[in-house]
């Protein structure tokens, strides 16, 4: 055991009358609330991107080819899935599922209620994971590549706002330019889904890809759009622009972040909000650990001028202090992470926390916690602390062994 560790481990919080007993836990606490809070913190960011980016990305896709007149939500021109076209999009090692699919504006009218959506019609090769797993009655729409099916998946918005349960019927119409009048169909609701997003859940209505073809006198291999997934979302764009330059002059690709920017640009955001907040943690704590440490080396002058009286240099009585404080330190950090690994594993099972999913785009906060993120604040926290503690122990060089071996 060396020196400054041992005459470390004797120092105490002094008597009842010195301040630095009450300061030293007072900068305890205050370094685990502030890691405990910075945990919190990257939870919940982390939490929130990937949970709506999840959504977002498994509704709407990754990349979607469409015709250069297209606007989405509404009809353009069809892409004519060829050899060329496949070919060109199985050459891609990054795109996992392919995917056609088609949208068309229609009014869904009831007795009592009418409403605008979005038909959005697939086939049987549609990744329908992700609605299945928000499905609150009733079941996905089964097709199939040989039978036109009648069968739709409407949101719980639109049930409730036209009063519609699983089993029922609804007619559907759509209007076109060059029809005079509004085409009807009509549909046997399935499934209720609820993926508490109202991009989502305010405008599509989920069924078979015929019933556009045959609306807009389209043939089998004409569709609206093509949806692809990746392997890894960080190289979106990257997929997105590579297939820009080889796919034909007419089509365009575009990457859900340029199709959801408003929701991508929110999630950004939260990114920088985040930093700001760990800055400020990081700040108070700081503040109150040199403090305390100004406090207890003030307390013990005396116990300095008797070491600097016995030859002890002045990096040696730096080092017990710093030796102390990181002591501080560490006890501060194992309950704060305590406090905040102990408060994620509470909200992720028991959901304590609510959010109105309305303004959110989910019913309570999620939060996602990653080991390298708990080392990664941990570390940070405990060089940054002992850093800047380096500060107050150079008042230990303006003391004078002969004036503060009487102090007291």
């Amino acid at each position: 055991m060396n020196f400054e560790y041992f005459i470390a481990r004797k120092l105490k919080s002094g008597d009842k009358k010195n301040l630095s007993k009450p300061v030293i836990g007072i900068s305890t606490l205050s370094i685990a609330l502030g890691l405990s809070l910075m945990i919190i913190s990257v939870a919940v960011v982390v939490g929130f991107k990937n949970s709506i980016s999840e959504k977002v990305m498994n509704f709407a896709s990754h990349i979607q080819l469409v015709v250069f007149d297209n606007n989405f939500g509404e009809q353009g021109s069809a892409i004519m899935v060829n050899e060329r076209l496949l070919d060109i999009l199985n050459s891609q090692d990054e795109i996992t599922h392919i995917q056609k699919v088609a949208h068309k504006a229609g009014i869904v009218k009831t007795k009592d209620q009418i409403l605008g959506v979005v038909l959005k019609g697939v086939d049987s090769n549609f990744n329908k994971s992700f609605l299945e797993s928000n499905i609150s009655s009733g079941l996905f729409p089964a097709f199939n590549d040989s039978i036109k099916s009648n069968e739709v998946l409407i949101s719980s918005a639109i049930s409730r706002k036209l009063e519609l349960k699983t089993g029922d019927d609804m007619r559907m119409w759509f209007l076109d330019e060059d029809q005079p009048r509004a085409r009807g169909r009509k549909f046997t609701i399935s499934g209720i889904y609820d993926t508490g997003m109202e991009e989502i859940d305010d405008v599509y209505v989920i069924g078979d890809i015929k019933h556009i073809q045959k609306l807009n006198n389209w043939d089998a291999t004409e569709v609206g759009s093509i949806e692809l997934m990746v392997n890894d979302i960080d190289k979106i764009r990257d997929v997105s622009f590579n297939l820009y330059t080889t796919i034909p002059y007419n089509i365009r690709s575009i990457s859900v972040f340029e199709e959801y920017p408003q929701i991508f640009n929110w999630l950004e955001l939260l990114d920088l909000n985040v930093i700001v907040i760990l800055a400020l943690l990081i700040i108070v704590s700081t503040i109150t650990m040199i403090s305390t440490l100004l406090i207890l080396i003030i307390e013990r002058t005396s116990m300095v001028g008797l070491l600097k009286a016995l030859g002890t240099t002045n990096s040696s009585i730096r080092k017990i202090f710093l030796i102390k404080a990181s002591g501080v330190i560490v006890k501060g950090m194992i309950l704060g992470n305590i406090i905040g690994i102990g408060f994620y594993y509470v909200q992720s099972y028991f959901r304590i926390i609510k959010l109105s999913a309305e303004s959110y785009y989910v019913d309570y906060v999620p939060m996602e916690l990653h080991l390298s993120d708990v080392l990664m604040l941990n570390i940070g926290t405990f060089i940054i602390s002992l850093l800047v503690l380096i500060i107050p122990t150079f008042y230990i060089t303006r003391v004078m062994p002969a004036r503060a071996l009487r102090y007291e």
